[in-house]
């Protein structure tokens, strides 16, 4: 005769099954600007992971400079899925400890980057500097707030968009060089982050110009208001292709790679795609980027592998220790 468990140890066991089946948790490393969307996205993909499997997942976020981001996962951070602004990032999990595989890039569509973003320049409401292209950053008198390409996917593209402006206008290498040099002479700070040079720009009231993605001019405005601000599209910039993956090594050990590559193929959904453009992200979808066409305005864009090379020559030419970066820039 088999032992029937007491009303009390059953609903122990029940309670215990429930627990466990509760008990996923993922962390989300990722930069500084995405925090609203993350805000958004994660109770969706909750909600739509709960009527799918019947599991519920709690999610976690940790938000800073991308390549401090990095930085601490690969220092022992248990990220389950890193997403991050640029491809350099997420190549360190790779090169360091073998945390991803080296073609984690190819696991997902469009070179696991679900959307893309332009860089933008905030100004003062009226735009008192006129500042319409990249050549206005260099006047005298215009200060500009730019994180840290060394710590920042920000400010890497913001640099990579200033050195293929002169590229695409017609100069050589040591024009951009010098270009790109005198305009890290106009930062009177370079915070580590995206984050952090809003709050220079915004809070503290420094500079004249923040160089950001677009996204974040409506994180701004929702934040501290429409009024204090301008929003100017310069006629060149990089596309920022934001990537995503998940650590492997990490949701290995725990048990969490069903759900957190669930986590970011949703990323890739209607939905998904619908909260990226209302978060000033554009969309893969063509035709839900064709939805929100009136709030991402045409840009010329131009394409960082193409013109630069692959991401590892790009962080060992200008970003490593004593590259490019460290040769043009002085610390004021």
């Amino acid at each position: 005769m088999k032992p029937i468990l007491s009303a009390s140890l059953f609903a122990a066991a029940m309670a215990l099954a429930s627990t466990t089946q509760a008990a996923t948790t993922l962390l989300n490393v990722s930069y500084d600007v995405m925090r609203d969307f993350y805000k958004e996205y994660n109770p969706a993909f909750q909600k739509h992971w709960q009527e799918t499997t019947g599991e519920t997942v709690t999610l976690q976020m940790s938000h800073g400079g991308s390549s401090k981001q990095a930085r601490a996962v690969i220092d022992g951070l248990p990220a389950d899925v890193i997403t991050m602004n640029m491809s350099t990032d997420i190549n360190a999990l790779a090169d360091n400890g073998g945390l991803v595989p080296k073609d984690w890039a190819s696991r997902l569509p469009n070179n696991s980057a679900p959307f893309t973003s332009a860089t933008v320049f905030i100004v003062r409401k009226g735009n008192p500097k006129s500042l319409k292209d990249w050549p206005d950053l260099l006047k005298d008198d215009v200060q500009v707030v730019v994180p840290n390409p060394k710590t920042s996917g920000n400010g890497r593209y913001t640099y990579l968009s200033a050195w293929g402006y002169v590229l695409k206008n017609g100069g050589d290498e040591a024009k951009a060089k010098a270009f790109v040099g005198d305009l890290f002479k106009h930062a009177p700070v370079l915070d580590t982050g995206g984050r952090a040079a809003t709050t220079t720009f915004i809070q503290n009231q420094i500079g004249d110009v923040l160089i950001t993605f677009e996204n974040e001019a409506e994180m701004i405005a929702r934040e501290f208001g429409r009024g204090s601000f301008e929003v100017v599209y310069p006629s060149v910039s990089a596309e920022a292709e934001p990537p995503v993956s998940v650590v492997d090594k990490v949701v290995d050990k725990k048990g969490t790679r069903k759900t957190a590559e669930a986590y970011l193929n949703y990323l890739w959904s209607d939905e998904g795609q619908r909260i990226a453009a209302n978060n000033y992200l554009r969309p893969r979808n063509e035709k839900i980027l064709a939805e929100f066409a009136d709030r991402f305005p045409k840009v010329d864009f131009f394409s960082i592998e193409k013109t630069f090379g692959d991401w590892h020559a790009i962080q060992k030419t200008h970003f490593d220790d004593g590259g490019l970066f460290d040769q043009l820039y002085t610390p004021q």
